[in-house]
């Protein structure tokens, strides 16, 4: 288990330890249910609250969350703020609304729990039943982002316990809340080095393949150009997470005609997908940089004539994907370097495409997504990917 997991599961049973007591003595009172009847409530609460709070402590989180958070307490009222203001209010007496931003910056300042009551929370109004709060800073990775307030008729040890334990669990949503957000930033920035990687090793090539028919195959090399134009179109166009397999062959198959107008009968290639399939989900530009390695390993390595063959399949809940080659092929030991991304394994030569896929397919579906390579020196090199039908959204 992660670490991050098991800092979860441990916030769980905490809170899980002190919320339930409390739920059983205050004024939301059990039905009188067995014990794993108000776990199970409990738990539900806290799942019904965590995917806002997942998204990270905005107003729009925030109001989504805050109801959640005061059934889970069963307090009288409940306020979620960042460091500049009051995000979200939930529950009765608004009137005390307005000092929670005061109460907040408190907790701020101090980065420790605070609790206003008696003199310290006057109210002069008449059936107000909220005498007083306890207020906890919210911390993502040692830094306070914001604080969690709740209040109610009594102050007690018991309440300030327990709201600092929802505090401790609302805090470990923002922090999984973080780590999404980089993830998407990393997977941003793998998906601009991708594209600049497919750019150098490509474009001069290809231009020059179209120049040298201008003059004796005019018809020919405007084809190429819209081609190029069409594929380049697709890779440079405004980023998006996912496509489908039928926009990604296409992809594909624009990038071999080109390649086929460079390289003559030295390159055959066939493209072969079952319908069921086209219109999977897959990651953005997944599937060329494989058929462009392909193309250096299978054609340019061998410097004979060499086929690359991209194949789909249908497999129940999965599209099965494999590139092949019948070119040089490498010892496993450089295919493993390639996939890591080492350097020395010669990233010019398609090993930064590799590895990148790879990466991208790991984060998005899990580790058991990864590329496999099958491969051996004279025996060419296979590629193979597996999808899930579902969306991972």
């Amino acid at each position: 288990m992660s670490t991050s997991g098991w800092a979860l599961l441990c916030a769980f049973s905490t809170l899980i330890g002190f919320v339930l007591p409390r739920r059983r003595q205050g004024r939301h009172r059990d039905s009188g249910g067995p014990p794993d009847e108000a776990t199970f409530v409990t738990l539900h609460i806290a799942a019904m609250a965590a995917p806002s709070l997942r998204a990270g402590l905005t107003r729009d989180s925030a109001r989504k969350a805050v109801r959640h958070l005061r059934t889970l307490l069963g307090t009288s009222a409940l306020a979620l703020a960042d460091a500049d203001e009051v995000l979200a209010w939930d529950g009765a007496a608004g009137c005390h609304r307005d000092d929670a931003p005061e109460h907040a910056r408190t907790a701020l300042a101090t980065a420790r729990p605070h609790v206003v009551a008696g003199d310290a929370f006057p109210c002069d109004r008449p059936g107000c039943a909220i005498r007083g709060g306890v207020v906890v800073p919210l911390t993502v990775d040692g830094r306070v982002v914001g604080a969690l307030a709740a209040y109610d008729a009594v102050v007690s040890a018991a309440l300030v316990r327990t709201v600092t334990e929802v505090a401790r669990w609302v805090s470990s949503q923002l922090e999984l809340a973080e780590l999404d957000s980089s993830r998407r930033r990393a997977m941003e920035a793998e998906m601009r080095a991708l594209r600049a990687q497919m750019s150098p090793h490509f474009v001069y090539n290809a231009l020059t393949t179209i120049a040298s028919l201008v003059r004796t195959d005019p018809e020919r090399a405007r084809e190429l150009l819209v081609d190029f134009a069409d594929l380049n179109r697709y890779a440079l166009r405004r980023a998006r997470d996912f496509t489908t397999l039928a926009e990604e062959l296409h992809c594909v198959d624009r990038y071999l005609l080109l390649e086929r107008a460079r390289f003559g009968e030295r390159l055959r290639f066939t493209v072969r997908a079952a319908p069921e399939v086209l219109s999977v989900p897959v990651p953005f530009l997944c599937l060329q940089p494989l058929v462009e390695n392909a193309v250096k390993h299978g054609v340019a390595g061998a410097g004979r004539r060499g086929e690359v063959r991209v194949v789909v399949r249908d497999a129940g809940p999965e599209a099965h994907i494999s590139v092949e080659d019948d070119g040089l092929g490498m010892p496993p030991e450089r295919a493993r370097g390639l996939l890591d991304g080492d350097p020395r394994q010669g990233r010019d030569e398609g090993g930064f495409g590799l590895a990148n896929v790879d990466v991208r397919l790991r984060q998005i579906y899990g580790e058991d997504y990864g590329l496999v390579v099958e491969t051996a020196p004279d025996e060419g090199t296979t590629v193979r990917l597996r999808v899930p039908k579902a969306p991972p959204w």
